[in-house]
């Protein structure tokens, strides 16, 4: 049996680390894809974050208005009660 010529086994190491490195690109494509993916999911999620955060703070700031009109009305009340 005759031993591979040099040119042989370059050429079959080549075709190996080619296909090798085709299996790395489409790995890396396919990661692309699902941090583009990723990104948009993020993006919608912080979207309706800042959406529920706004409705929250109307809420709130209704409620603080509401205590502060009470609390004025009870004080008014309180002063007129004392006779002031």
């Amino acid at each position: 049996m005759e031993a591979p010529s040099t040119e042989k086994r370059l050429d079959d190491l080549n075709a190996r680390m080619s296909e090798g490195f085709g299996r790395v690109y489409r790995e890396i494509d396919r990661l692309d894809g699902d941090i583009r993916e990723l990104r948009g999911d993020i993006k919608d999620l912080r979207s309706e974050t800042s959406e529920r955060f706004d409705a929250m703070h109307r809420t709130m700031m209704r409620g603080f208005f509401a205590l502060g009109g009470i609390t004025v009305t009870l004080f008014l009340a309180l002063a007129g009660l004392q006779g002031f």
